[in-house]
């Protein structure tokens, strides 16, 4: 699948944390840097996201925060 979206960093889940709509996935991304996205519990389900999986993040955003 190709997606329009640049900014495709690969990483490996390291805790899913489960909520009753919500849950909340941690990325080691390499470097010591992990990423945190909070997604439906309905998409966890469905691609049986799990800890140690190799995953994608995909970032598409309109505003990129710089500070310093």
């Amino acid at each position: 699948m190709e997606l329009s979206a640049r900014n495709q960093i690969r990483g490996r889940v390291t805790s899913v944390t489960l909520g009753t709509v919500m849950a909340e996935i941690a990325i080691e991304i390499g470097a010591g840097q992990t990423i945190v996205s909070t997604i439906s519990l309905a998409s966890v389900e469905r691609m049986k996201i799990r800890v140690g999986d190799a995953v994608t993040v995909i970032i598409k955003a309109t505003d990129v925060l710089v500070g310093k």
